[in-house]
């Protein structure tokens, strides 16, 4: 993990600490790289509370709440399912809010439709979901470094807009 990544856990952990919101991870590709950056800043379980792991679509359906419907009908890389993931994490690990991906890191599993290099980031509170498309194949090391400091970067952006808004209207 670099410098950055460490930089910005830390500006997440203070508005989490500060307002005293909990966070949880749903990670499919990137296998817990997210959780691992959160917890790298000392006191993280003040406001983190767990991730999933949820790397086959039975442990997204099952811990979730996935719907397998879904799942079938437009794969686990999409965009519908990154926000059920979101929904899942708050519901299963009881969140204030939540960051998810899935994705195809590569080498192999793309298609024409879905190429390797597709990753798609969720993050925000069970009812209002921010997300991000990654496109473009860098190879698996480089693609899963992109979707982590992604999401580190989308959670941060959501959590200081959303966060501040949530303290205004209390």
């Amino acid at each position: 993990m670099g410098l950055e990544e460490k930089v910005i856990s830390r500006e997440i952990q203070t508005i989490l600490y500060e307002s005293g919101k909990t966070l949880g991870t749903a990670e499919s590709c990137t296998g817990g790289r997210v959780a691992e950056a959160i917890i790298s800043t000392p006191g993280a379980s003040e406001y983190f509370k767990g991730g999933i792991v949820c790397y086959t679509n039975e442990v997204k359906e099952r811990l979730l709440g996935v719907s397998h419907d879904l799942l079938e009908e437009k794969t686990a890389v999409c965009e519908e399912v990154a926000r059920a993931m979101v929904q899942g994490a708050i519901s299963a690990l009881r969140t204030d809010f939540a960051v998810a991906i899935t994705g195809l890191a590569g080498p192999g599993g793309g298609s024409k439709e879905i190429p390797v290099g597709t990753i798609w980031i969720a993050c925000g509170s069970a009812d209002d979901i921010a997300t991000m498309k990654l496109e473009g194949d860098q190879g698996r090391d480089i693609n899963l470094n992109l979707a982590t400091f992604n999401a580190l970067h989308l959670l941060y952006d959501y959590l200081s807009t959303h966060v501040a808004q949530i303290e205004r209207e209390a």
